[in-house]
């Protein structure tokens, strides 16, 4: 048997593809054979127009910049605080002691918990939605830093002391969060799509967006309008994430 090599980092450019070109197919040939009703599963090729539609009526341009504006606040709200506080928790194990079981507490609860306590501080409001984004995004930041600090290695820190970086704050920006920015930028990633995943849930209880444009056309089981909006979260977040690989990559340069 002749085996045929692949490169691992090329591979076969066609392959992605043909793999969506077969998934399409099969939603295509799904939808339009009755197996599952057009209204509960809309054929991939009535999307174009649906969303053609949407854009020309005025209803998808005014819900993503909604949403985009309670995604961006959001997550920088929520991913400065956690980074600045898993720095703070890698750096110091008293911090970390202390703040063990509040941490235990709070992690576990979903961010849909947070909805009835967003709408009673916050109102139905934009600022109920920004909440309820940053909420997830910071867990994530958290513990993706305090995880990257406490791993740097221990020779780094021996070094900056022969150097005269002696005591944790003088070693922060020259060597600690060098040697954390891979581990950080993994956990800001990671933030990227939770707070997409987020801005729907924060959106359903009626504050504009495409949440809000969801929820409405599913009380009229319009599935395409519904197919739209999912298809357009999808776009917007491959947008961000391919954005961020670029800033991702020119910071850690220096590795190489």
């Amino acid at each position: 048997m002749t085996v045929i090599p692949v490169s691992v980092t090329g591979g076969l450019p066609w392959r992605p593809v043909l793999g969506l070109a077969l998934f399409l197919a099969l939603w295509e040939a799904v939808s339009g054979s009755g197996i599952v009703p057009s209204s509960l599963l809309p054929p991939p090729s009535a999307i174009p127009g649906t969303f053609w539609r949407e854009v020309m009526d005025g209803f998808w341009l005014p819900a993503v910049g909604h949403s985009l504006f309670h995604y961006l606040i959001g997550l920088v709200i929520g991913t400065v605080g956690g980074v600045a506080l898993g720095v703070a928790m890698g750096m110091s194990r008293g911090l970390e002691d202390g703040l063990s079981w509040v941490v235990r507490v709070l992690r576990p609860i979903p961010g849909l918990a947070w909805v009835p306590f967003a709408i009673l501080w916050f109102g139905v409001s934009p600022a109920a939605a920004v909440f309820i984004i940053a909420i997830g995004v910071f867990w994530i930041n958290l513990f993706a830093t305090a995880a990257a600090v406490r791993a740097v290695d221990p020779d780094l820190l021996e070094l900056a002391d022969a150097f005269g970086r002696r005591g944790t704050m003088p070693k922060l920006l020259p060597v600690i969060l060098p040697a954390a920015a891979p581990g950080i930028l993994s956990g800001i990633r990671t933030g990227l799509g939770q707070a997409w995943m987020a801005v729907v849930a924060a959106e359903l209880f009626g504050v504009p967006g495409i949440g809000q444009r969801m929820t409405q056309a599913a009380s009229l089981i319009a599935t395409d309008i519904v197919m739209v909006c999912m298809l357009s979260i999808a776009a917007l977040y491959g947008a961000m994430d391919s954005l961020f690989l670029a800033i991702q990559k020119r910071v850690l340069r220096w590795q190489g």
